[in-house]
């Protein structure tokens, strides 16, 4: 008896392909509105009235005893961006409890893809910026932003196969975690043991009572804010602890009871605020930079610059691409029978965009505000936007082969009630 070949990108069930279309609905809206306050950002920071936006940005609110007098953009990035980072962890925790890297075999291929999209971009970052100041943001270009990304795919890819989006949304799960993990590792520049290691109290409680399946806000947000407090108070950038908050939370599989668990239930409490509120408002702040007077001329007279958008664009790309093709020669699997590699040359390239998190290395790197930030940020847009372009030029075109697939399987199915595409693949069409 033969062993059926093993396929890349091969649908997921039916159960797993509904909660991610629910996420990647939820992803997109929260995209348009990162692009919107991102715009909203450039067009102030380049007007007229330019002082007023740098004086907003650097207004500076809370109380000075905690050491927590902070600016509004460092609230931004340090606090909102935590919500953000809390839902991320929420996300990966589902993933590798419940999700498809809970399966090595299908966990190979975006894990593979998601490390070779950081380390070849890191790489390329490093050679065009060796020997000179820039190389402290080397990790600049290995993030990608699933929000800008969807919304793209969203807007350019109605036809396109659903392993494609799903595919997406894995490889950023697991590149947040290697980006929250570069944060904490390369860019703790002062360790403090002791807040540190009182943060581990607030978090046990916090983790206690969530086994426990405990919901109380006021129980749990006093602990949170007390988790994020201190672990900011020990150097490690803040958005650490809402990633360690998202793993307490436990994740139920549908077979262990009934109904949504707690991280499920988290998820689409906290989903909103973050996409909606936390992640636009850090691009607001992130985003401002001037160009107008020269400022356009010195940033792509920089290496930093060139660095991150050959890294984000070329680099990508290349390290997706070549992992991909790694797992297959490895494993001899070969691309899902309705797949193309220009498929996922459309992805790779789409990956490329990195807003968030690479804004937000970026400003831990060369600190914020200054000339190397403002060069991290027009690299960074101006990256995000060539790899948009050059995607939606890959991706449309596929999507018109994939929409002209699709009619002749509705075609075949009004024939025979059996899509062609799981003929083929000897698959039973009920989920």
């Amino acid at each position: 008896m033969t062993r059926s070949t093993p396929r890349l990108f091969a649908r997921r069930s039916w159960p797993e392909t509904a909660r991610i279309a629910d996420i990647l609905r939820r992803e997109t809206v929260g995209g348009v509105l990162l692009v919107g306050a991102a715009a909203l950002a450039l067009l102030w920071a380049n007007s007229p009235w330019r002082e007023a936006y740098t004086a907003l940005a650097n207004l500076t609110v809370g109380p000075a005893s905690l050491h927590l007098d902070l600016t509004l953009a460092t609230w931004a990035a340090d606090g909102l961006l935590a919500i953000f980072f809390f839902v991320a962890g929420l996300e990966l925790k589902r993933e590798f409890v419940a999700g498809d890297l809970r399966s090595p075999s299908r966990a190979l291929l975006p894990v593979a893809a998601a490390v070779g999209g950081m380390i070849a971009p890191a790489l390329i970052y490093t050679a065009i910026n060796a020997g000179g100041d820039g190389l402290a943001g080397w990790a600049i270009p290995t993030a990608t932003d699933i929000a800008f990304a969807l919304s793209v795919l969203a807007l350019i890819g109605s036809c396109l196969p659903d392993a494609l989006r799903t595919f997406l949304l894995t490889l950023a799960v697991v590149d947040d975690l290697l980006a929250i993990t570069i944060i904490a590792v390369f860019y703790t520049e002062e360790l403090a043991f002791v807040p540190l290691l009182l943060a581990l109290l607030p978090l046990g409680a916090f983790t206690v009572l969530v086994q426990r399946r405990v919901r109380s806000w006021w129980l749990l947000l006093p602990l949170a804010a007390l988790t994020w407090g201190l672990v900011h108070a020990s150097g490690v950038h803040a958005t650490v602890a809402g990633v360690l908050l998202g793993f307490a939370v436990p994740v139920i599989r549908r077979k262990e009871g009934p109904g949504p668990g707690l991280a499920e239930h988290f998820e689409h409490r906290w989903r909103p605020l973050s996409a909606g509120f936390a992640v636009p408002v850090f691009a607001f702040f992130a985003s401002g930079v001037t160009v107008v007077g020269g400022g356009l001329g010195a940033a792509f007279g920089d290496a930093v610059t060139w660095g991150i958008v050959a890294g984000l664009v070329a680099g990508k790309t290349v390290g997706i691409l070549g992992a991909t093709w790694v797992v297959q020669r490895v494993t001899r699997a070969r691309l899902s029978e309705d797949l193309a590699w220009s498929d996922v040359l459309g992805l790779a390239l789409l990956s490329g965009i990195g807003f968030t998190v690479s804004l937000l290395i970026g400003e831990l790197a060369f600190g914020t505000g200054s000339a190397a930030d403002d060069h991290v940020k027009i690299g960074v847009l101006t990256a995000s936007l060539l790899a948009a372009l050059l995607a939606t030029v890959v991706l449309r075109y596929r999507n018109r082969v994939h929409r002209g697939i699709q009619e002749r399987e509705r075609i075949d199915r009004d024939a025979d009630g059996v899509p062609d595409v799981y003929e083929r693949e000897g698959r039973d069409p009920a989920p």
